[in-house]
């Protein structure tokens, strides 16, 4: 398939900045008056933060707004088989002849200077939100918070801070607190920030930023909570008690998601047909999906086949705890990583409860950690573990020696993305 406009011109801006990641709003607030500022003619934000579960939380919050008949737009990253993905405008995807123009103007604006493909881009998705009608927008943190190019809108109508966790540390720092300070800075004065389960000292930190500017904080355990009671979801806040299906994305990490989403929406202002609506209509894939069709669900025949993009030690211990609350059966992990990330942290809650690991490395990924290396992780921590040329050669490894089997890829957002694009 030949390169789109939009793919000419996004391979252009990853030309502009030395660095992949480099954390600061300079760049950013340059560009964003260079194009009229559009961070200021938005319809009103819903800011999402957090280390896991930011996605989920803000796809079910938009699935709860749309479900009350409201218009959405959506900015959400990285994405996983198309850069479209990460723009959505009153509720679709963003189209190519529309997001083409777009990068052709910040790029036009930009100039020669130093900007990061994700400072241009943002910039881009802000201008399209800010020249089309909608009811909210709701925009996730690339990295950080503090100073990712997200955090440029004065006033959000509301923030969320999903639940912390070690994650990117070379940018970050190497502690709960030190990560929790970077997330704790998009809370703003006067704007409500709903903040989910916490580690002690990242709970901590957060207090102290939202009284330092003087944000009204809605905490989980504290002003709202959420569990499962019989094969039901019970959400409960100072307004009253909310009894729910369970949420259609799967595994009980979901239930914390679900109740800092139920959060936001009674925030907002929403009625109960929003809440249920952002337990039920709610769609987030490679988080424990679920593959149905295509030429790999084909490949692994009578086994399941499931995906999960999560790559930190906390992603780790939410899938384990997914697969632990599924039937019972032998359970086969396909593992690729990025070498940025903690291996051996990711895989060491999966070791109780998976047969063994096939691992592979990322196609295309230059920061890709080596299948032999994600191997040796595996073995580590107790895992048998083979390597495999491929996802595909993986899984036709396993059915031959174990046909109804269930079959879990994990392990990167870049791998999932790869496993959609060749599923088709």
């Amino acid at each position: 398939m030949s390169a789109s406009g939009s793919d000419i011109i996004l391979e252009r801006m990853m030309s502009l900045h030395p660095k992949i990641i480099d954390l600061t709003l300079d760049r950013v607030w340059r560009l964003l008056a260079a194009t009229g500022h559009p961070e200021r003619a938005l319809p009103p934000v819903v800011h999402v933060a957090g280390t896991n579960g930011k996605g989920s939380t803000l796809a079910m919050i938009r699935a709860g707004l749309e479900g009350a008949g409201q218009v959405c737009h959506a900015y959400t990253s990285p994405h996983l088989a198309r850069f479209h993905e990460r723009i959505r405008v009153a509720g679709d995807l963003i189209d190519e002849d529309a997001l083409t123009a777009l990068l052709d103007e910040a790029l036009a604006k930009n100039g020669d200077e130093a900007i990061t493909f994700f400072e241009i881009t943002t910039v881009a998705a802000l201008l399209a939100f800010a020249r089309t009608k909608a009811d909210w927008t709701l925009l996730e943190v690339g990295l950080g918070g503090r100073l990712d190019a997200t955090n440029v809108v004065a006033a959000p109508r509301l923030c969320v801070i999903t639940p912390i966790d070690f994650d990117h540390e070379q940018y970050l720092g190497d502690t709960i607190a030190k990560i929790a300070f970077e997330k704790a800075g998009i809370l703003k004065s006067g704007s409500t920030c709903v903040v989910a389960a916490q580690h002690a000292e990242a709970r901590d930190v957060i207090r102290a930023q939202a009284e330092k500017v003087g944000a009204p904080l809605v905490v989980q355990g504290q002003d709202f909570d959420s569990w499962e009671e019989r094969g039901r979801l019970v959400y409960q806040d100072t307004r009253g008690l909310l009894d729910l299906p369970m949420p259609n994305l799967p595994g009980p990490h979901q239930i914390v998601n679900a109740g800092t989403a139920l959060a936001a929406l009674r925030a907002l202002g929403q009625d109960d047909a929003a809440c249920e609506a952002a337990v039920t209509r709610a769609f987030w894939p490679a988080r424990m999906q679920r593959l149905r069709q295509g030429p790999l669900v084909e490949a692994a025949g009578q086994a399941e086949l499931w995906l999960d993009g999560g790559h930190n030690p906390a992603a780790g211990r939410a899938i384990a705890a997914a697969l632990a609350r599924m039937p019972r059966t032998r359970t086969h992990l396909i593992v690729g990583m990025l070498n940025t990330k903690d291996v051996t942290g990711f895989l060491r809650p999966l070791a109780e409860i998976a047969t063994d690991l096939h691992a592979v490395s990322i196609p295309g990924a230059s920061a890709t950690l080596p299948a032999d290396e994600t191997a040796a992780a595996g073995r580590a921590v107790g895992l048998p573990t083979t390597v495999a040329p491929s996802v595909l050669d993986a899984i036709a490894d396993i059915v031959g020696r174990d046909p109804a089997a269930r079959i879990l890829i994990c392990g990167s957002l870049y791998l999932a993305g790869d496993v959609l694009k060749t599923n088709g």
